[in-house]
């Protein structure tokens, strides 16, 4: 096998003193350099040195195939940067890596933290929300920030979030010359001036809030919603039935406020979820909802009825029918759903009830009758107010 073109280097804020031999040679014979301004300067680039294109593409890497070409990332470029980009579109003999240690090894070792018990959270590309799975009292949090600016802006979120107290570490520039730790609160930087250069991260100790529990079920007032959503309870047997893997593939038929899929991305890291809404006011709050929880990259809705939506949806793992069931989705679903698919239908309607019965019968699967009831204010009393009875279909295809 010959020798790999391309050379992806991690490169620290000590620059060209921090890389090994190896990966100095692999600079040296560089035809093309490329990287950010920053890495270009620290590694001395000249007229090799070609800037990334904003946004960011491999085009201009893979155009020059086949030519000794390096790249500069920070660090670890496996470890949110640009490496699993350009490995995912190269043979393994195109290339090689040379990392270095990441801003989140590099603030480990600052703090005297376990980085196996941290959370580490590439936020200068994700929304702050994606935190929210990870806050609890006595959390911690190491996380990537786009720039000075976003640390106040992210104070912000914290403090939003009930978790104002939590203490809080600017880390700057670590590993070079410019490194410098700050540490203050989540309540005390909020509001702030931007304060320090690139590149900068942010280290938390949660402290303040409760967090979110981790086991689905969550309150009906955490999602934004119009009366037409699953309710607590119901939504927790739901998820059991569902069992949702890492990785897996739902489709949420009758999405309503989102809240199934949500629960379901919640659950299973790596999950994704397409939702099939015909109404165009819930399939926008659906949306609204997943982006509050940090999981809008992860969550698609499709604005139409079902079975005609389904056409073009990802193949699923898990399907959850939470309205609208017919004997025109059944069958279509029964036709194209691969074999293993979990399905899980919801029934409050007698016909409803009759349908999922009759299919149940035919295919098998398990049927679950759910009865709840609520103590509520009976005069000066209390007494025990019922849901409406709900039947659960749940069968693998």
């Amino acid at each position: 096998m010959p020798d790999p073109w391309l050379s992806i280097i991690g490169l620290g804020e000590d620059g060209l003193a921090g890389l090994g031999a190896p990966a100095r040679a692999a600079l040296d014979g560089a035809e093309a350099i490329f990287g950010g301004p920053r890495h270009l300067e620290l590694a001395g680039a000249g007229g090799r040195g070609r800037a990334w294109p904003l946004p960011f593409t491999a085009a201009p890497v893979l155009a020059l195939k086949g030519r000794p070409v390096a790249v500069l990332a920070s660090g670890d470029p496996f470890w949110h940067g640009a490496g699993g980009s350009l490995a995912a579109q190269l043979a393994p003999g195109d290339w090689r890596a040379f990392p270095g240690p990441s801003t989140f090894s590099l603030a480990a070792a600052r703090l005297g933290w376990r980085l196996e018990e941290a959370a580490c959270l590439g936020l200068h590309a994700a929304p702050f929300a994606r935190a929210l799975d990870h806050l609890a009292p006595g959390a911690r949090l190491i996380c990537l920030m786009r720039d000075a600016a976003a640390l106040p802006a992210f104070a912000d979120w914290l403090v939003a979030q009930g978790f104002g107290a939590s203490r809080l570490w600017r880390l700057q520039a670590l590993g070079g010359p410019r490194e410098e730790i700050t540490q203050t609160t989540a309540a005390a930087l909020a509001g702030s001036a931007p304060i320090g250069i690139a590149p900068v991260a942010l280290a938390i100790e949660a402290a303040g809030a409760p967090g979110l529990p981790r086991t689905p079920g969550l309150a009906d007032e955490m999602f934004d919603h119009d009366g037409q959503i699953t309710k607590r309870p119901v939504r927790a047997l739901t998820l059991a039935a569902l069992a949702p893997r890492s990785g897996e593939m739902l489709w949420d038929i009758g999405a309503g406020s989102g809240s199934i899929a949500i629960e379901w991305l919640r659950a299973a890291p790596r999950s994704r979820a397409a939702g099939v809404e015909a109404d165009p006011a819930r399939a926008a709050r659906a949306r609204a909802n997943a982006e509050r929880f940090g999981l809008g990259d992860r969550f698609s809705v499709t604005e139409a009825r079902a079975p005609e939506g389904l056409e073009g949806l990802p193949r699923p793992d898990a399907v959850f029918i939470g309205g609208g069931a017919s004997e025109a989705l059944l069958a279509r679903l029964w036709d194209i759903l691969p074999p293993g698919t979990r399905l899980v239908a919801n029934a409050v309607t007698l016909e409803t009830e009759a349908l999922l019965t009759r299919w149940s019968g035919n295919k098998g699967g398990g049927l679950l009758r759910i009865e709840l009831a609520e103590a509520r204010p009976l005069g000066t009393r209390r007494g025990w107010q019922p849901a409406r009875p709900l039947v659960q279909w749940s069968v693998t295809r």
